[in-house]
């Protein structure tokens, strides 16, 4: 009798001391595990922590003042540009480009959808190599406030990448971003070869009815405000919209960036918009607006970058 009680006692306490030895090694091992992970993320700045973890920029207007006058001699570029090579009326210019803007994004993409066939290169060149590129100045103060942001950087332009080159080298910021998505990334597989259908959509005839019958005919190029555009970028570059902060001017721009999950900031404006999350009147008053940025546990050093930003990197065309 006694011996069967010891054993019983005896079977009981080895696995009372199996259990609990397991469950201290299982803490053990967990623990050194968590230990790992934060030290391998303290050491190369992955703490997830942060909000944040890159920043989409528009390039006109955005990084550079309106004032700058870039934009206005683009337009007047675009008009002659349809004068001259397409044969556009003038009389018919300013009201046919205003709608093609704004029901396609650019004019450019508008065209095109219409029915007008065109050298991407050769219009590019027309409308943005007779740019008063001088009126866009060195901006050291920006040169500062990105370099200290322990954060992705990446440029998203509609214009094409010779463009962008040149304006980011005329403020200085050549070697402020990880790269650029341009029209060429987005439009990859576009060709200029001229289509069987030499029939001109008349969008001007389409909204002067009383009620417009039929749909409008769609565009072969990929540009913003398109928010499948938005996400061809976010793919290219790798990007996760949910911890991604989008710099724009552009209000259908914010708005459609919004639509696809970014945070967004209006730049230009001093009060928000639907579908924006912050708005600075000037890209210069980033630190005092969203001082979040700057509150990391990585190092600027962790995400610099070397050299300047050529147009043959990954995230550029």
């Amino acid at each position: 009798m006694f011996s069967l009680r010891t054993s019983c006692r005896l079977d009981s306490c080895v696995l009372d001391f199996f259990f609990w030895s397991t469950i201290f090694t299982v803490n053990i091992v967990v623990n050194s595990l968590i230990l790992q992970k934060m030290e391998f993320e303290n050491r190369y700045g992955l703490a997830t922590s942060q909000k944040y973890d890159c920043l989409l920029f528009d390039l006109d207007d955005t990084l550079y003042p309106l004032s700058s006058g870039i934009a206005r001699e683009c337009g007047n570029n675009i008009k002659d540009y349809m004068t001259e090579k397409l044969g556009i009326p003038k009389d018919k210019i300013v009201e046919l480009s205003d709608l093609l803007y704004k029901n396609y994004g650019t004019t450019m993409a508008g065209l095109r959808a219409i029915g007008y066939e065109f050298d991407y290169d050769e219009y590019h060149s027309f409308v943005h190599g007779r740019l008063p590129y001088d009126n866009i100045k060195p901006d050291l103060v920006l040169r500062s406030l990105l370099l200290s942001l322990p954060l992705r950087k990446v440029i998203f332009t509609n214009a094409d990448r010779v463009h962008a080159a040149k304006a980011l080298k005329k403020l200085g910021l050549e070697d402020c971003f990880e790269g650029i998505i341009c029209f060429e990334t987005l439009n990859l597989m576009h060709t200029n070869a001229a289509s069987n259908n030499s029939e001109i959509f008349d969008i001007v005839g389409h909204f002067n009815r009383s009620e417009p019958v039929g749909s409008l005919p769609k565009t072969p190029v990929v540009c913003k405000p398109s928010e499948s555009a938005i996400e061809k970028a976010l793919e290219i570059a790798n990007i996760d919209p949910n911890r991604t902060l989008f710099f724009e001017d552009s209000v259908r721009n914010v708005q459609a960036g919004k639509r696809v999950g970014l945070y967004t900031v209006l730049v230009g404006k001093s009060t928000k918009v639907k579908g924006a999350d912050y708005a600075l009147e000037n890209i210069h008053n980033m630190k005092e607006a969203i001082p979040e940025l700057w509150e990391s546990d990585r190092k600027s050093s962790d995400v610099g970058y070397s050299g300047k930003v050529a147009v043959e990197t990954s995230v550029r065309a």
